[in-house]
């Protein structure tokens, strides 16, 4: 294919952002909201397009862009997977929503919102594009500005520590990764992802390196103990801004993982496997307990995210096929259960403007098509059979047993875990004893709201019961990835 597919795919949301700044609303905002919306739209279905392009059978990368950049020294150089299109896909799925979620939270420059929102959307497909090292990390460290603006100027009283506490936190983590750059292109003499495959780091830079992509990595997913700037940001962002956070932003970590730390340095992940199984079982029990403990909804689903991301982590560095496979199939379905719940917030924060526990009670009796959605997402995050969220623990948990019995039945207690909080929550909101009575004038779901939280519940139920298409979409990629550890390994 000569058509540039995924520069298109990548900058369409960028080139709707300048025809939104160009626009001429003034009070209303109706042209900005529709232009983000289609063009969101169109990108998504471009994106369909490119998943449904894609050959299943082939693990090399596909649509292939390669241009010098700067002097033959960089290349902005794209090209995807069968993992990397997959993010893909959920990002510009969960891009949309966002835009018909800020109609009814976001009532302050809307204009600007949506600006943020689209340029933050093209520099997370970017991420999940790049084939070149310097190209990978502008686009990484790029989507901190359009965030740290969403929480900054959108958020709640404490954006502004809030924010800078996620700037801060995520860029110093990832100046150490900006090295290791440097430091490969010495080695190497390329930034280019696939001639690193080829060439091979030495095996005495392997676990230094390896650090400074870890450093990067931890913060951002964010892993136990960095962590702590995870739950500050999530209840001070707008709805649509712990939307994006939970389900792109944290995704693009594990991406990192699984496209950098163990193809470019196998032994070092061999070797600091241990770490990893360490702070991931720390991380879900932990965090599991922490969430136990929170009265605010937002909080408890943040903490509810490090202790889901702990099985992404756990399963990626089994290095095995189901764990690999189960880490990407928790990305995915994470990315979908964590914005249905952030929604689900958000939808009652609109009405009482509270995010408190104590607050609600009893809503099944007031809003019950609210409460029936919210069932299912409860239901999904705490991985029942027959949702989303089940498939990827189950295949986490398979792989980890492979590797060590002890890390796999402490991991198993985090389910137990995880099925409490959410439980607990859902009694007391849901099911509760109603004691405030402003909930019995409260509005069940309108049509924007229904329609948000309608998709994301068939998905979750879709890919609960046939996990197929995703399976078959990254199963190569994983199998090669796979291949090639193992022949490393071996070869040294």
């Amino acid at each position: 294919m000569n058509f540039p597919i995924l520069s298109t795919l990548i900058f369409l949301p960028l080139i709707s952002s300048f025809f939104i700044l160009l626009s001429k609303d003034k009070t209303s905002n109706i042209s900005s909201i529709y232009i983000s919306l289609f063009s969101s739209i169109a990108t998504f279905f471009l994106s369909l397009f490119l998943w449904y392009s894609l050959d299943l059978n082939v693990s090399e990368f596909q649509f292939v862009e390669e241009k010098s950049w700067v002097n033959n020294f960089i290349k902005f150089k794209l090209g995807i997977d069968g993992i990397s299109i997959l993010f893909i896909v959920l990002t510009t799925l969960i891009t949309p929503i966002c835009i018909i979620s800020c109609v009814n939270s976001v009532k302050v420059r809307v204009k600007e919102f949506l600006i943020a929102i689209l340029i933050l959307e093209t520099f997370m497909i970017g991420v999940f594009c790049s084939l070149d090292l310097v190209i990978f990390y502008l686009f990484f460290e790029a989507g901190l500005i359009p965030m740290f603006l969403i929480i900054g100027v959108w958020g709640g009283p404490r954006r502004v520590y809030s924010a800078f506490k996620f700037f801060l936190f995520t860029l110093l983590g990832s100046v150490l990764m900006l090295v290791a750059i440097i430091v490969i292109y010495w080695l190497t003499g390329t930034t280019d992802i696939t001639q690193i495959y080829e060439i091979k780091i030495p095996k005495d830079y392997q676990n230094i390196l390896w650090l400074a992509f870890f450093s990067s990595f931890a913060v951002k997913m964010p892993m136990w103990p960095v962590h702590t700037w995870l739950p500050d940001a999530h209840v001070e962002a707008p709805t649509a801004g712990s939307v994006i956070l939970a389900a792109i932003l944290l995704k693009m970590a594990g991406y990192g993982f699984l496209r950098f730390s163990i193809p470019m340095f196998p032994i070092a992940s061999e070797y600091f496997t241990p770490l990893i199984y360490t702070l991931s079982i720390i991380a879900i029990i932990y965090t599991s307990l922490v969430a136990l403990m929170q009265d605010d909804m937002k909080k408890l689903i943040a903490y509810s995210s490090v202790a889901h991301m702990g099985y992404v982590t756990l399963g990626i560095f089994t290095l095995t096929k189901q764990g690999i496979e189960g880490s990407i199939y928790q990305m995915l379905s994470h990315g979908l259960i964590s914005a249905a719940l952030f929604l689900c917030v958000g939808v009652v924060y609109d009405r009482l403007h509270s995010r408190m526990i104590s607050t609600y009670g009893g809503l099944v009796n007031y809003i019950p098509k609210y409460s029936f959605l919210f069932l299912i997402f409860a239901l999904a995050a705490l991985g029942l059979p027959g949702t989303s969220g089940f498939l990827g623990e189950f295949l986490v948990l398979t792989g980890t047993f492979k590797k060590s019995y002890l890390a796999a039945m402490l991991a198993t207690f985090g389910v137990v875990l995880g099925a409490a909080y959410m439980l607990w929550l859902t009694k007391r909101v849901i099911f509760g004893v109603t004691n405030n009575s402003e909930i019995k004038k409260m509005d069940d779901v309108n049509k924007s709201e229904i329609v948000m939280l309608i998709t994301l519940a068939f998905l979750i139920l879709f890919f609960g019961f046939y996990p197929l298409p995703l399976m078959e979409t990254f199963s190569v990629s994983v199998n090669s990835l796979i291949t090639n550890y193992e022949t490393a390994l071996i070869s040294n």
